[in-house]
């Protein structure tokens, strides 16, 4: 069977203030094209379909468009799609009894029986082949919030990190209920959003999770059984371990500036016989460029040269560049972004942001220019309680900080 893994669409995300649906949309329709292409027989998203729990109405229909023309085009591929730390569960969740009429499974958060255990019918799903067999067992695990952990359970009480070891429970429960059913020849496969360790993070775009990303879960707590965990939540695509078994696909277009040099993909699997026999990066075509001009930080006057020097291409507004502008400042310029904005005047690109560095200021100091789309909350508060105190936070306060920002942003 031909197995596809993708994840973190984020749907509906704004890039310093610019729609992201023209690329979006692109990604959609060549993933479509290339699923039929490819006799794709099953197609995993692993989280984040959305940028935000409340989506634009156009992010839904994108969504939901795609997968009625999977359904046309291609009737018998599996669709399975699990919620994300960026989505609303309650609002994945909603339509699931329609989608499953169509056969689309969609796990916004982690179903519980009447008495409190998984709902693993739900969770445990059979991925078919071009003839209909049975080639390989899903274990669907969306993102894990703490309120789905049962860390009251006294069984969490011999773990280091109840957190961790929850997920591990979870995991190792689920695979057993795959291997209950699995037939020889048949693969097992599972998804997961979580953060894991020795992995890395994208600059800017990717928030903590799962109590801050300090609970990275380890690779040895995964059960050695699965073939595959198709994992989401890292917007780079990597594999976690040497034998290629646990990947993140990474996010099919760039989310922040910083990863405008991403492999964007997604992940093409051959099972047979029970095993995974090729697993190949499909790459995904740019349609919207990312550039940072210039490449290091300059003075004014030079960036405003290299600017005018500058030729692109016509191409149509939703197709113009998204420019990241790098300036080096040795003292405030009030008409920074009006010099810019002149100099770009009728040219097709697009001014996202303008990256402020003052290279003679000492480490942690405020700048003028920089703005908080520059800092993430740990470094505003750092900067805070310098100012306030005269030295840095200690580590137990810091990571009491990171604790209450992952509280704030799961409750959201």
């Amino acid at each position: 069977m031909n197995l596809f893994h993708t994840a973190d669409w984020h749907l509906g995300q704004l890039l310093h203030g610019h729609s992201r649906a023209f690329e979006h949309q692109q990604f959609l329709t060549w993933l479509l094209d290339t699923l039929e292409a490819e006799q794709a027989d099953a197609l995993l998203i692993c989280g984040d379909l959305f940028d935000s729990a409340n989506p634009p109405a156009y992010a839904w229909q994108m969504l939901y468009r795609f997968l009625a023309d999977c359904r046309r085009r291609l009737p018998n591929l599996d669709l399975v799609l699990v919620g994300g730390n960026h989505d609303s569960p309650a609002k994945l969740d909603a339509p699931h009894s329609l989608l499953a009429s169509f056969g689309i499974t969609v796990i916004g958060q982690l179903p519980r029986g009447e008495d409190g255990a998984p709902d693993w019918p739900r969770l445990v799903l059979p991925l078919t082949d071009h003839s209909g067999a049975v080639a390989a067992w899903c274990l669907a695990m969306p993102f894990l919030r703490s309120a789905d952990l049962n860390l009251s359970d006294p069984a969490l009480d011999t773990e280091e990190d109840k957190l961790i070891g929850a997920v591990a429970r979870l995991y190792q429960a689920g695979t057993e209920a795959m291997i209950a059913q699995r037939q020889p020849d048949q693969a097992l496969v599972a998804t997961g959003h979580a953060y894991l360790a020795g992995t890395e993070l994208s600059e800017l775009s990717e928030r903590r999770i799962l109590g801050g990303n300090q609970h990275a879960l380890p690779l040895g707590r995964f059960p050695e059984s699965l073939d595959y965990l198709a994992l989401g939540h890292l917007h780079k695509a990597q594999r976690v371990d040497k034998a290629g078994k646990v990947r993140y696909s990474g996010s099919p277009i760039p989310l922040s500036l910083a990863e405008e040099h991403y492999p964007h993909q997604v992940r093409k699997l051959r099972i047979e016989a029970g095993e995974v026999v090729a697993n190949d990066a499909l790459r995904v075509p740019r349609a919207v460029p990312i550039l940072r001009l210039p490449k290091t930080p300059a003075d004014l006057a030079s960036v405003l040269t290299t600017l005018e020097a500058q030729e692109w291409p016509e191409v149509a507004p939703e197709r113009q560049p998204l420019l990241e502008v790098r300036v080096a400042l040795s003292a405030p310029e009030p008409r920074l972004r009006e010099r810019i904005l002149a100099v770009l005047e009728d040219k097709p690109v697009r001014l996202a942001r303008i990256q402020v560095t003052h290279p003679d200021a000492a480490p942690g100091e405020t700048l003028p220019g920089q703005g908080l789309d520059q800092l993430n909350p740990t470094q505003v508060f750092v900067q805070g309680y310098q100012a306030q105190f005269g030295e840095a936070p200690a580590e137990g306060l810091l990571h009491a900080f990171d604790t209450l920002v992952a509280e704030l942003e799961e409750q959201a």
